[in-house]
């Protein structure tokens, strides 16, 4: 079973394609952030244009504030004492990535005492995060994220994070198999959505009845600090893969956090699973999705695609390995972690399946 080689003193990954935090308030079905809009056209059958354009989906591991990151946020501020913290010159290495794409999602483990990362996360691109580990919504609200997994109300935890990218109107669901201790004996049961293989897929359904598109699936899983994933991953991503309603399947895309360190990418019985993004070293996965031929079929990944990252403790702010490499970078620890995530992304054969290396 592989373990982590390399702990970082910085825990800080920011890298979406999606995974889990929070997003803004749920009430327009229909939100779209500002940027660049990357899909494009496809055939119809006549051989016209259609009218659905497909769109690209990225998704980043935890983000985590340890001592060493806040540090650094307050002397990118101007360090003086009470001038509060800015947390987007750390994610500048990655905004490209993330405001390029069409959908952009995050996941925010531990956020309620510092909303400035909420609003660093807005800045950078992200659409929406997972928060089932966590209840830190008003801030996300405030940044203009939306959010799924926790909710402050019955209604508020009935409605995915509904999302909007290309043609397609997207569903974002997210459940956690650990509360963190912030699900107390007594509070309603839908503060926190837990994984549950039932509701997961009943969810999901009921999302697709709504009219859903593609339905993304955030989950907090996995054993800490181990790079391969364990067996509840497994039969749980099989399990939730091969449940369909008239032969479609319910759930178009699995986006893994938790596990702190990355781990694999595998297409299970024909969608795509990333079983862990990663912490300070990990991946942002990157998925072209291509709209049907005929409506009420299945939106596929046409492209799918892994950036690995890494928070550099020495320069405080959040790698593009590949892009740096591309600019010429010359170090050779950039080279090493890349490898180090390259192996683990890779090591169930994902590669078969057509996952390539982006920047």
């Amino acid at each position: 079973m592989t373990q982590r080689t390399r702990q970082g003193t910085v825990a800080a990954t920011v890298v979406l394609l999606t995974a889990t935090a929070g997003c803004a308030g749920q009430p327009d079905p229909a939100h779209t952030r500002q940027r660049p809009q990357t899909g494009h056209p496809v055939p119809s059958a006549a051989g016209g244009p259609s009218a659905a354009r497909g769109f690209t989906l990225v998704a980043s591991g935890d983000v985590l504030t340890h001592n060493s990151v806040v540090r650094r946020a307050t002397a990118d501020v101007g360090g003086e004492a009470g001038a509060g913290y800015d947390f987007r010159p750390l994610l500048a290495g990655v905004k490209p990535v993330i405001s390029q794409a069409d959908l952009a999602i995050c996941h925010c483990p531990a956020l309620t005492s510092l909303p400035q990362i909420a609003k660093a996360l807005g800045a950078t691109g992200y659409d929406s995060c997972s928060t089932a580990s966590n209840r830190t919504l008003d801030a996300l609200d405030t940044a203009g994220v939306r959010h799924a997994g926790a909710a402050r109300t019955a209604a508020e935890a009935r409605s995915p994070a509904w999302l909007k990218a290309g043609g397609a109107k997207v569903a974002q669901l997210a459940y956690t198999d650990d509360t963190n201790d912030l699900h107390r004996p007594g509070e309603p049961p839908w503060t926190v959505s837990l994984i549950d293989e039932k509701k997961i897929v009943a969810d999901a359904r009921a999302a697709r009845r709504a009219g859903a598109d593609v339905v993304v699936v955030s989950l907090h899983w996995g054993t800490q600090w181990q790079t391969e994933p364990d067996e509840q991953q497994l039969r749980l991503g099989g399990q939730l893969t091969a449940s369909t309603t008239a032969g479609r399947p319910d759930i178009d895309l699995i986006l893994g956090t938790h596990a702190r360190v990355p781990q694999a990418y595998e297409k299970v019985n024909g969608t795509w699973i990333v079983y862990g993004m990663g912490g300070d070293q990990g991946s942002t996965g990157r998925f072209t999705f291509v709209p049907p031929a005929e409506p009420g079929r299945r939106w596929v990944v046409g492209k799918a695609e892994f950036i690995p990252q890494w928070m550099d403790a020495e320069s405080g702010r959040v790698v593009d390995l590949p892009q740096e490499l591309h600019r010429g970078a010359d170090r050779g620890e950039y080279r090493e972690v890349l490898s180090e995530i390259s192996k683990a992304v890779l090591s169930r054969g994902a590669a078969k399946d057509g996952l390539t290396m982006g920047r």
